[in-house]
């Protein structure tokens, strides 16, 4: 059973992706954090980010089914990430919450 050439090539771009993906956590793990940016700024910036990726998510759908495009992978692709960034958002915030109200909780 032969492979074909376009498997052939989808797989090595997926590899080229990870190694790209790779090499950007491990730059980003290296690099000192920032001083003076606070946990706030921080969770603005993050929460500004997947306010954009929802955004775009929906400009993308609109696209698709208006037929200015006809690329249902990107599409798909962008909705798992803007899904997947909504649910850690989630995460976080359900996170945060049950901190703060272990805090209230807490007799001093």
């Amino acid at each position: 059973m032969a492979i074909s050439p376009v498997a052939l090539s989808a797989y090595q771009n997926a590899l080229a992706s990870a190694g790209r993906i790779d090499s950007r956590v491990s730059e980003s793990l290296a690099r000192p954090a920032k001083s003076g940016e606070s946990f706030l700024e921080t969770l603005s910036g993050s929460i500004e980010k997947v306010n954009a990726m929802e955004n775009k998510k929906a400009d993308m759908i609109q696209a698709f089914a208006t037929g200015e495009t006809q690329n249902v992978h990107e599409l798909m692709i962008h909705l798992q990430k803007a899904g997947l960034a909504m649910s850690l958002t989630t995460a976080v915030r359900g996170k945060v919450l049950e901190t703060y109200r272990d805090l209230v909780k807490m007799q001093f």
